[in-house]
């Protein structure tokens, strides 16, 4: 039986008005990428404004927008409240963000850092733990670009995944981080406007003490501030925010493209502006008892109380909503894990005398690819999405320490460092099979932590600061 608000054809009809806008807007902007840097790094001159919409659009990824209220729904307050401890990421990547700028103003990427600190087996070990958490990461946001218009509209889950990735493929690839950043602005201002007038709306017609009664009435565990579950969650989310930004060469490729200056305002800035975000979005599946909904699938929520709320309207409110999530990440991700694809293994290990124009067209030849990629493993709706993005969670958590020691603590042992990502990728995924996927994040940073701590304690190793800078001559193996 399908549920869907919308029709298909006003589903059809949202998704191509977005879809050619995100396009034209992609091409225009892409057209002062002049050169490899503008292509890839909007030529290092991002000021403040446009830097803390990209930060800011770029983490409301659809897990924020849908995870969010699945969350609030299986764990109540604190599964809201512990995905906006993913906002710390940001903020504790503000000074981390100034400080590669300076410690590398020529940079790349993520895997610039790693290979000049550690050496070369680190590089690739690093290199393994972002590819895969990038491809992990595209799957969960084509899976909910599928879920979002099947259960909005009733369009089959294929074809909502299929137009999500095409669209953000080709504009992407069209205007390179331009495109990405120019466009987030835009996806900035529709997500924050369109969530704040959600929960307004949402609570001003039911108000909080009713849907309270009817929680603590029907669903009392939802308000229990001591469900083990949902506290090992908190913990959990914390960590893995920090491990994803720590990491990803999305939010170094910004770190490198802000203007100098701009990186601990922008971060800052989007860290405090992103933190109610969940929140809000979270509060909203709360509804669901008092609606006397029933929820067949629980990454469905958050669509399905705006609907049942607000009929049409707060069908198309929730549709433009997760569309600009989805597209502001997708976009950021494809741009990001291109550049590390390009630098660190086409040019690094292939084609060391590739030129400019080589290497920016390996970035477009590669953004299909890992469009492709994602498409094919999305074709299958393999798991919720909660599920899917923790399975990543050992991966990330285990380059928590490797990154913030390597960029502060001359003495990091490498090795350790190394051992560090693996154990912790390696134990962590352990705990996710045999505990639960919401404690993958905590185990793996736990293991990194203690390995990198007793290494560099045991067997420091010097290290100078300026080795961190090399010319492109010198970047080529």
């Amino acid at each position: 039986m399908n549920n869907a608000v919308l029709t298909p054809s006003t589903g059809w009809l949202l998704m191509a008005l977005f879809s050619v806008a995100w396009i034209l807007l992609g091409w225009r902007l892409g057209r002062k990428a002049k050169t490899l840097d503008g292509y890839m790094l909007a030529g290092r001159n991002v000021g403040l404004a446009l830097g803390t919409a990209t930060a800011m659009a770029t983490w409301v990824t659809s897990n924020t927008t849908m995870a969010a209220p699945q969350l609030a729904y299986q764990m109540g307050i604190w599964g809201m409240v512990g995905y906006s401890l993913g906002a710390m990421g940001l903020i504790f990547f503000a000074p981390m963000a100034e400080r590669i700028r300076a410690l590398m103003p020529e940079g790349y990427t993520s895997g610039d850092f790693v290979r000049l600190r550690y050496g070369k087996t680190a590089w690739r070990v690093f290199l393994g733990i972002s590819i895969f958490y990038g491809i992990g990461w595209l799957i969960s946001m084509g899976m909910a670009g599928g879920i979002l218009l099947h259960a909005l509209t009733g369009i089959e889950y294929k074809v909502g995944m299929t137009v999500i990735l095409f669209v953000c493929m080709l504009y992407t690839m069209l205007g390179g981080l331009y495109a990405v950043i120019g466009t987030d602005y835009i996806q900035s201002i529709l997500i924050l406007v369109g969530i704040v007038a959600l929960a307004i709306i949402a609570f001003a017609r039911h108000g909080f003490e009713p849907v309270h009664a009817t929680l603590a009435a029907e669903r009392p565990a939802l308000l229990n501030l001591l469900m083990p579950a949902a506290l090992m969650f908190l913990f959990n989310n914390l960590l893995f925010g920090l491990g994803e930004i720590f990491h990803s060469n999305v939010w170094w490729s910004r770190a490198f493209a802000f203007r100098k200056g701009i990186g601990l305002k922008a971060y800052l800035i989007a860290g405090v502006f992103w933190l109610p975000v969940p929140i809000t979005a979270g509060a909203l599946a709360l509804l669901a008892p008092h609606l006397g909904m029933n929820v067949p699938a629980v990454d469905m929520v958050g669509p399905m109380v705006a609907a049942r709320l607000l009929g049409t309207g707060g069908a198309i409110v929730i549709f433009i909503v997760v569309f600009s999530s989805l597209a502001s990440s997708l976009d950021s991700l494809l741009a990001a894990t291109s550049d590390l694809l390009v630098e660190d293994i086409y040019r690094k290990h292939f084609n060391p005398a590739a030129s400019e124009d080589k290497l920016r067209r390996a970035s477009v030849f590669i953004i299909i690819g890992l469009s492709l990629a994602a498409w094919l493993i999305c074709l299958p709706r393999l798991t919720h999405l909660a599920g899917m993005i923790a399975f990543t969670g050992a991966f990330v958590g285990s380059t928590i320490w490797p990154i913030a020691a390597g960029l502060y603590w001359r003495r990091t042992n490498p090795i350790g460092s190394t051992l560090g990502m693996v154990a912790g990728s390696a134990i962590g995924l352990t705990a996710y099979y045999v505990v639960g996927w919401y404690v993958a994040a905590l185990v793996g940073s736990a293991v990194s932590m203690l390995v990198v701590l007793t290494t560099t304690l045991l067997a420091p190793r010097d290290f100078d600061w300026s080795d961190l800078q090399e010319s492109p001559q010198e970047a080529a193996l």
